[in-house]
Formats: C-alpha cells, structure tokens, sequence
C-alpha cells in the first residue's frame, strides 16, 4: 500500500511508546525507521520496527547507556543490553563532539543488540564537516568463503565524507543478504534468490525461515571473507563477543577525523566534490546507466519520496505494526 511519510512516523511513533520506549527515545528510532524507507531501503524501514519491538523483552532503560572508560579523543560506552539504534547514535554524538573539540575521535560501544544503518550516522558526521568510519559486529549468522556455517555477523562497514554538495557515504553489510532481508522475506511468505543461504545442515536453501536456522553467505568471495573478518575483529576490540548470542553483545566501532588537521577543510571539501563529479562523469558501459557515486541513490530516492509524500510497504507490515501501536490501520495515502 501506498502510506504517507506522517502517517508512517505517527504509527512507528506510536508502536515504540506502546512497547515502553520513553518518548525522546521513540522519536530516536522512528527518525531512522522512516529515514530507511525515504531512502528506498524497506527492509531496514517499518518491517525491522517490528523486530526491534519484538525483541524488546523487558521495559527499556535509555539511561543504562553509558561512558564506562574515556579519553580526550576516546570512548568506551556500555550500552546496558539497550537497543543499538539508541547505543549507536549516543556513541556517534559523543565522537563528534570529540572530533570536533580535539581534531578526531575513536569511539566503540558493546552490551547492545542491532544498530541500524549505518549512513544514517554518518550523514550526522558529514553535516558536521567530519569524515567518518562506522563498523559493527553481530551475532554468527554469515558463512565465511567456503564454508556453510557461520561464523561472522552481516557485520557492516561504512566510511563518509564531507563535500560542498552532497556527502560521499559508502555504506555495505558483507553478506549477501542482509538478515533483516530474510526476515522481511520471512514475514512475507517469500523465497528467497537461489544461491544466497544454507539451512542448519549445510545444504543451499531458498526458505528464509531455514535461512535464519542456517548462515548466508559472504559477500565478495575470499576478498569480502576478509572485510567481514576485520569487522569482527574491531568490534570485539571493543567489547563485543567474538561469536555473540543472537542479538546480543554486538560491538560497534566509530571512527571520526576533522580534515583541518591535514590541510584546509574548506578546500578539500571542494576538491571531494570536484573529484565525486569527475567520477560520475567516466564513460559508462552503458549508455541509459550514468555512473553513479556512493550515496547518490539514497539521496535521489529520498528527494523523490519526500516530494510524493509517500511511499509504498506491503499490506502486511503495515497491519501488523498497526497493531503492535494499538492504532487503526491509515487509509492509503492518495485514496
């Protein structure tokens, strides 16, 4: 169905303050929630809404987040078993501020569960004229190369950079397929692509429901084996567990530089964007297929479905989020 953007952040609103969520947290997780569908990414957007509130099993305490170690330009935050997409932005915030005060900052955060897209946050660090880094480790759900267990999480891997237009964010889990994906596929009754996933045995499964009981695989072959390994190395660096529960002691890593430290900020954000132009302007391979910068989608998608108003999620999502709210299911927006 077609839902407009208020009607969407009303019911997400809505269904975290039922759940226990204080309200500045519940505006917290709705900004990203809805910000995940403006930016065409469903899997990340009203469907996760409904996994996060599923795996919220005792009242949340946002104040169990805290700075347990710290340094001028460093960091060390429990996140007290809360939600990643509080943990996440309260460690971004605080690398920010520190970047800011004293040229760059190293922040990590362990005890916490999911954390959200990682563009997200670092859209926050190039607004502030910083460029950033963001990884984050999970539970064992992703085969490494070769094999058919896992052994790594879909353990994302972000990096941003300022410009005089819009920012540079390069954002990639290194599986392929990210496990929000399979539960929207789960959710939905639908298979998934052929050669994705393993079931528990080992044997290639289209089920997303074995999927989940099972590993993806790896993205990028040997090569991307080894960027997921190096994710899971950072977030056990800080704190996370080298093969976490299921949604559980996840570590997260934050990384933010000021450029002034190396040069005029002001000049290389003109040359980023200078340099971003001239790579949008290579001679495509095809000629109806402009080559396209990091980031460059994502906005495009967003301006679009800001302008419409609206964006489109399947039936069921949205019944069942509307219930998890206590809310009337929105008419369809246009209808």
């Amino acid at each position: 169905m077609r839902i407009a953007i208020d009607a969407a952040d009303r019911l997400v609103l809505a269904a975290f303050r039922r759940a226990g969520y204080p309200a500045d947290a519940a505006r917290t997780i709705a900004d990203q929630i809805v910000g995940c569908e403006l930016r065409g990414v469903g899997f990340a957007g009203l469907s996760r809404a409904l996994s996060l509130i599923e795996r919220t099993t005792e009242p949340p305490q946002p104040e169990r987040i805290r700075i347990v170690r710290e340094t001028p330009v460093s960091a060390l935050i429990d996140g007290g078993d809360q939600n990643g997409y509080l943990v996440a932005p309260f460690a971004v915030r605080t690398g920010i501020a520190k970047a800011q005060a004293n040229g760059l900052a190293a922040v990590g955060a362990n005890n916490t569960w999911y954390s959200g897209m990682y563009a997200h946050y670092l859209e926050m660090a190039t607004q502030a004229g910083l460029v950033a880094m963001a990884a984050g480790s999970s539970a064992p759900r992703v085969a490494p190369h070769g094999a058919t267990e896992g052994r790594f999480g879909t353990n994302p891997i972000a990096f941003a950079f300022p410009s005089d237009d819009q920012p540079i964010i390069f954002d990639a889990g290194t599986s392929v397929m990210m496990i929000a994906e399979l539960v929207l596929a789960e959710r939905l009754g639908r298979p998934l692509p052929p050669g994705m996933a393993f079931d528990s045995a080992g044997v290639a499964t289209e089920d997303p429901v074995a999927a989940l009981a099972g590993a993806v695989r790896v993205w990028g072959g040997h090569k991307g084996s080894g960027i997921a390994l190096v994710v899971q190395l950072l977030g056990m660096m800080v704190g996370g567990g080298a093969l976490p529960a299921d949604y559980r002691d996840c570590g997260f890593f934050f990384l933010a530089i000021d450029p002034g430290l190396f040069g005029d900020a002001a000049d290389f954000r003109r040359r980023v964007s200078d340099y971003a132009a001239a790579v949008r302007t290579a001679r495509p391979e095809r000629p109806d297929q402009p080559v396209r910068m990091p980031f460059d989608r994502s906005a495009e998608a967003r301006a679009r479905i800001e302008a419409a108003g609206w964006f489109e999620v399947d039936d069921a999502i949205v019944a069942r989020l509307a219930a998890a709210a206590g809310e009337p299911v929105p008419a369809p927006a246009g209808v």
